[in-house]
């Protein structure tokens, strides 16, 4: 790569992975990389040109131009640059750079959130990600779909699991008020009934200037001094208020012992969302084929490997579309993800490969050319517990549990070999807005299942029916209020439709053969966590 390029005269910049003087100090050789590619650039720099102990340190930036060479037959290189020209340099004191040439793990690099880029994992992530986003919005435009920006704050619960993070203000204001009262002091009661007499002898001034039938400009300037009065009175009154509500209870606004949320920033309770999944419904109901890719939040307090407060989640939604159909999106555009890394992004799949997973590429291969195998609920469970007679699950298997991770697994990676789809879960264990099936025991979901991280997409066909829809949530012990324009949709002019969420770091985690799901997202968040 890159040797009929020689003879050329460039200008590059980038980051000094490692350097080295030679010939006596009289030059030095620098592996430059810019985070375009997992490959370096060597560079060499002599003497006359620069001072070299300035640019040999790892994690040196350097802004050159020179001329592209053919190195020495025998060495690994196709292609070298001899600086003649040096723009810039942003120098490193090596002694306390962070990420020294040794061998770092992932864990120490969660330290160093605002470096870890720099490293070759992370930066191949990086580009990964890049390219299955690039994909995603490819896969989606050339297919019909309309991308729909859902919000970030948003007051309904899709999964009702009730896991959310709050928005509010209330604290914040209640912060203030206590600063500021203990800034200014409270008005005295001399204070507040000087302003009350000076309200009523104000509006006896207006009496008498009507009753005197004065002119209409004094009457005019006599109510602005009254307005002003009252004013006054009433900002005594409310800050005596707050100073009660102080005492009482922190400064919080509260209503019948509860809090107060008609006082808030949106005048109701909010939330981060948890899926984008029931807005974007509404534009499914209006322009067919939507989708929408951005993050979600989970307040919940695990550490595994597997899960993120904040994490981004791909969701289409179909109108028109019944739960084959939902299957039939869900398989083309994971085997699309696959191909394209295949076909936009080998390089770097082959350093995660050599690096991290040796079956990386070759699962990305069996997916992109495997037929899904589909399986109900029931016939998953049936293999599950013949299965469970010769090897041991930790999680029992029968039928009405939620698939442990282990089970999907078996499926996936034992089983069949290949990715599944199981389809027809029971409806105990799903979501209010699913499809019920006719033996009202399930209800028309699936889930994708795929080697190494289990299940990658979850989906169903949407309730359309408004009688139904309204009977499972009040079934779940959900409030109607919050869900009322989702039941609008069934009200007016109801359609049949489906979608499904594909978790995005999962699918990295598929593609790269990462352990950790903080390692495949720039700026982790979980508990305890919330760097930069």
């Amino acid at each position: 790569m890159g040797a009929g390029l020689a003879g050329q005269r460039v200008r590059i910049g980038g980051w000094v992975k490692t350097g080295r003087e030679q010939g006596k100090g009289a030059f030095a050789f620098l592996e430059v990389n810019d985070g375009s590619c997992p490959g370096n650039l060597q560079v060499i720099v002599e003497a006359d040109v620069y001072k070299l102990s300035d640019v040999v340190s790892t994690g040196t930036c350097i802004h050159v131009e020179g001329e592209l060479h053919l190195p020495p037959e025998g060495v690994k290189q196709k292609i070298e640059l001899k600086v003649k020209k040096v723009f810039d340099v942003g120098t490193v004191d090596a002694g306390k750079y962070p990420l020294p040439k040794t061998k770092l793990t992932l864990e120490f690099l969660r330290d160093v959130m605002h470096l870890r880029p720099r490293t070759n994992t992370i930066s191949a992530v990086a580009r990964i990600r890049n390219a299955l986003a690039y994909a995603t919005h490819t896969f989606f435009q050339k297919h019909g779909f309309l991308y729909v920006h859902t919000p970030i704050i948003t007051t309904s619960d899709c999964e009702g699991a009730g896991e959310m993070f709050q928005v509010t203000t209330i604290i914040s204001e209640a912060e203030k008020i206590e600063k500021e009262l203990k800034e200014n002091p409270l008005p005295s009661e001399t204070d507040v009934a000087a302003a009350e007499l000076d309200v009523k002898e104000k509006g006896e001034v207006i009496t008498q200037l009507k009753s005197s039938k004065a002119s209409k400009e004094k009457i005019t300037a006599a109510v602005t001094e009254l307005t002003k009065a009252k004013e006054h009175l009433s900002k005594l009154n409310e800050r005596l208020k707050l100073a009660e509500r102080c005492r009482v209870s922190g400064g919080i606004p509260k209503k019948d012992g509860k809090i107060d949320y008609s006082e808030d920033f949106f005048a109701r309770q909010a939330f981060l969302t948890v899926s984008g999944q029931l807005q974007v419904e509404t534009y499914a109901c209006a322009l067919s084929s939507v989708y929408t890719f951005g993050p979600t939040f989970r307040a919940e307090n695990s550490h595994t490997s597997r899960h993120l407060a904040e994490f981004w989640m791909v969701e289409p939604e179909i109108a028109f579309a019944n739960i084959e159909d939902d299957m039939n999106c869900a398989e083309a555009y994971v085997r699309f993800l696959c191909q394209w890394l295949l076909d936009n992004c080998y390089d770097d799949m082959e350093f995660m490969t050599k690096f991290i997973d040796k079956t990386a590429i070759q699962r990305l291969v069996m997916v992109a050319n495997s037929k899904f195998h589909r399986i109900t609920y029931t016939e998953a469970v049936a293999i599950l517990e013949e299965a469970a007679k010769v090897r041991k699950f930790e999680n029992k298997v029968e039928w009405g549990i939620d698939l442990a991770s282990e089970h999907e697994r078996y499926l996936t990676e034992e089983k069949f070999k290949a990715p599944v789809i199981v389809y027809n879960y029971p409806k105990a264990i799903k979501a209010f807005y699913m499809k019920v099936n006719e033996d009202n025991k399930t209800v028309a979901a699936m889930d994708v299942l795929v080697p190494k991280v289990g299940e990658l997409v979850g989906g169903s066909q949407r309730e359309e029916n408004y009688e139904v829809l309204r009977d499972r949530i009040l079934e779940l012990g959900l409030p109607l209020e919050p869900y009322e324009w989702y039941l609008d949709l069934r009200r007016y002019g109801t359609v049949k439709h489906s979608g499904f969420g594909l978790g995005f770091e999962r699918m990295i985690l598929f593609a790269t053969g990462m352990e950790n799901i903080r390692d495949v997202i720039p700026f982790p968040r979980y508990p305890g966590r919330a760097d930069l």
